[in-house]
């Protein structure tokens, strides 16, 4: 089962309007890893996941085994140039699964399967995004950036 906590509402931008610091989402995510070494934290970059995540939007990864995926479920996976994606399982096919970003008008090219699969989205928490003065005096952990942007 996926779930997202996003007790935000997305605005235009796909931000969030109740104004979650970038810090504060980056805060409460690690706060959930912390003695999880199956979860992991990653900072989305793109718009096609709106209005479920967006620009800056933290999110939980949870390492699961391709066998457990399911249609509707947000997966994060490398695609076939290299770039981690988060995007939702749209239907099995040969050799993995079809996942496609909820505002992308095609499927990736990218089959999800067992060799590059990196788990699912387990949790999101919205940010009104970052201020690199405020991110480089904050000291927060440097994380991964997935990317929900349109099909390659």
């Amino acid at each position: 089962m996926v779930l997202a906590m996003t007790a935000t509402t997305l605005g235009a931008t796909g931000r969030s309007d109740a104004g979650m610091t970038y810090a504060g989402a980056v805060g409460d995510a690690l706060a959930i890893t912390a003695r999880r070494p199956e979860l992991s934290v990653v900072r989305v970059a793109g718009q096609s996941m709106l209005p479920y995540f967006g620009d800056d939007a933290v999110v939980v990864v949870k390492k699961i085994d391709a066998a457990r995926l399911r249609v509707g479920m947000i997966a994060v996976y490398v695609n076939r140039f290299g770039e981690k994606v988060a995007h939702r399982i749209i239907a099995p096919v040969a050799g993995g699964w079809q996942v496609k970003g909820f505002n992308n008008a095609q499927a990736d090219s990218t089959v999800v399967n067992g060799g590059n699969l990196l788990g699912i989205v387990y949790a999101t928490f919205n940010s009104s995004g970052r201020a690199p003065v405020a991110v480089a005096a904050s000291n927060l952990p440097a994380i991964d950036t997935v990317y929900a942007a349109p099909a390659k």
